[in-house]
Parts: C-alpha cells; structure tokens; sequence
C-alpha cells in the first residue's frame, strides 16, 4: 500500500492519496475542492485509477472535490450514513469494508466532532485516519453540527484507543505542520483525553475552548452536505479555455505538441533556449521569439497577464522555470510545452532553420 500526504494551507486540511501500486487502484480521503487541480494531475502522473473518494465527515472549513473527481474519474463517493448528506454513491456504516485492488479499510464511526464522523483502519491495524476525531495532541471540537463532547470521548477512548499503540495516526487537519502520531503516542500524550483523564475532564476543557465558528462554515457545510455538488453541472469553470491544457502536480500548465499545433496562430511562443541552441540542429517553431532563460526576469515588462503564451525549450525542464521568472507561474495564459522542441519534432511538425 502506497501513501501520499497531501496539505492545503489555507484550511490546513490534510488530503490522503492511497493506492496499490500492482492494480493502480486508488481512494482519496477529504480533498479539498480549491486543490482539485494538484490532486487530479498527481493522480494522472502516478497513472491511477481512482475507485473512490472518502468523506471522514460534512466539513466546515472547506468544500470538498469529490463531486469533481465522480466527473472527471467515475469515481463513487462514500460518506457515512448518519452525515445527512445527498448525491454520495454509498452509505457507510461502522464496520463496513471499503476495497480497492488488495486493500481494505474498515469503517469505524467516531461521532462526537459532528454525528456523521468516520475514521477508516487498514486490515493490518498499522495507520488509521482519524479525520477531526483523534487529532494530534488534541481532537476536534464539539461546538456545532450535533457535536457531543461525551460521544467523542468515547469513540476515541473506546474505538481509536483499542488499536495497536504502533498504529499510525492520520488526521484530517494539523495546525502545527505535524503530519502524524501514533496510537500509543495520543494515549499517553494528548492533553485533551489522553492518561488518566476522565470524561468530565474532557467535556470541562472543550466547553471552555471559546473559538469561533470556521470562517467558511455557511458556505461549506451546505455544499458538502450535498458532497460538492455543483448545480452548474461543470467540471471545473475556471480551467483555461484558449487550448486543451494538463495541470502538473508541479504547479503549472503543460500543452502537448498536437495542442499547440492545433492554436498556434492564437499564441505567442517564447523560446527560451540561448541563441546558437535556438538556430541549432532542432531548429525552432515558426513566429517564435527567443528570450534565454537567464534573460526572462529582465524582461517581465514585456509579458501582458492577459495574452497567452507557451514556453518551449529543448525537453521541456527550462521551460517551466521561465514560466516562473515570468512571472506567470499558475496563470492560465501560460503554458510550458511538454517534452520541448524534441517532442515537436518527434511528432513531425515543422521548424524554422533545423538541420535533419
């Protein structure tokens, strides 16, 4: 079983990519809708099949992308039963198994931070993710969507903590850029319920907590309650609409040579190589302008936010750091071409001043 850990900064919510390597089978658990971009290029570049994306509960910090991913990969949405949620493919309920290639998780519902929470165990008991039950070196609060501060007392002292100490824990959120703990690490150490501290210890620490509702909760909890339906019907609105363009986990947007091919009277391409390599063996595309990498910052004057542009270099690595020295980098006017001048020319377009 392969894990990627994945962080959004803004709500501080951790994404879990877990996948087979033999089947390419894979879930997700809580993406995040602003990052739906990054999560779906990693999984195309790790070329995984997404079976199912997984909601540990209704957030109320963020909106989730599983609706974007049921689109774009056909995959099922699971959430628990008692989230009161709408448009999820299946209903879980404690104990349930969740299978994907030779992996199963088991569905444990942890009530407490809201009534519809759910962590989800591997087969071996080695990681557990605990969603906003078990954090690390705390929990989640109790303070809204039909919180129970004694219910979540007990789903972790009774549920979490029955697991192997050497269990991994995973949460869905950390504030202190801790990524994981252990079972027996939260037994021993978490303030909140962790020693010889009682249910009334714990329900006195979280009524007094006195923290303000998520700045997104109006927002959130509504779409995730309908687990990030858009009522538009689209996929993802603001993808860049002059070319057919692939989001790289990288950060930044790659066109391939038939795209380019298919737009070029519509784009300005920038070739960054320096000038005898521009006038080289590979030759360069017709209506080119050849600005060298180390001469691209020097000239961010010259670059209009709202014209669009393709970076080519020779294989396509210098090309994406221009698009950053640019100043452009995520702007959806720029595009790196992938695999450079070496793939257009393998793909049998045309060049300017090559040599066979």
């Amino acid at each position: 079983m392969k894990l990627r850990q994945l962080f959004d900064p803004i709500s501080c919510t951790y994404t879990y990519l877990i996948y087979q390597e033999s089947t390419k089978e894979a879930v997700i658990i809580d993406p995040v809708f602003e990052l739906y971009l990054r999560d779906k290029a990693l999984i195309d570049e790790l070329g995984l099949n997404l079976k199912y994306t997984i909601e540990t509960h209704v957030h109320a910090d963020h909106i989730t992308s599983g609706w974007l991913f049921k689109q774009s990969c056909k995959s099922e949405i699971l959430i628990s039963s008692s989230s009161g949620a709408t448009n999820s493919d299946r209903m879980l309920e404690h104990g349930d198994i969740i299978e994907f290639g030779d992996i199963k998780l088991k569905s444990l519902y942890t009530p407490g931070h809201t009534n519809g929470c759910m962590s989800f165990v591997d087969q071996n008991e080695s990681m557990v993710f605990t969603g906003d039950a078990l954090l690390i070196r705390g929990t989640g609060r109790t303070d809204f969507q039909e919180g129970s501060s004694h219910a979540l007392y007990e789903s972790v002292k009774k549920k979490l903590f029955s697991l192997p100490e050497s269990c991994s824990v995973f949460p869905a959120h950390d504030y202190n850029g801790i990524m994981s703990s252990t079972i027996g690490e939260e037994k021993s150490f978490n303030p909140r319920l962790g020693g010889q501290l009682s249910d009334g210890d714990f329900i006195g620490s979280m009524d007094n907590l006195n923290l303000p509702h998520p700045k997104k909760i109006d927002e959130a909890v509504p779409a995730n309650l309908q687990c990030g339906f858009r009522e538009d019907g689209s996929l993802f609105s603001n993808n860049p609409k002059w070319a057919r363009l692939s989001y790289a986990f990288a950060g930044h947007w790659d066109i391939s040579s038939d795209e380019l091919f298919s737009v070029l009277s519509l784009v300005q391409v920038i070739d960054v190589r320096e000038k005898e390599e521009y006038l080289g063996p590979l030759g360069f595309i017709k209506g080119s302008k050849n600005i060298p990498l180390n001469e691209i910052s020097e000239n961010k004057a010259y670059f209009d936010q709202q014209k669009n542009y393709v970076f080519v270099c020779r294989a396509g690595g210098r090309s994406v750091q221009a698009i950053k020295n640019a100043g452009l980098y995520k702007n959806k006017n720029a595009a790196s071409l992938r695999g450079g001048m070496i793939d257009w020319r393998a793909n049998g377009f045309s060049v300017e001043n090559g040599k066979d």
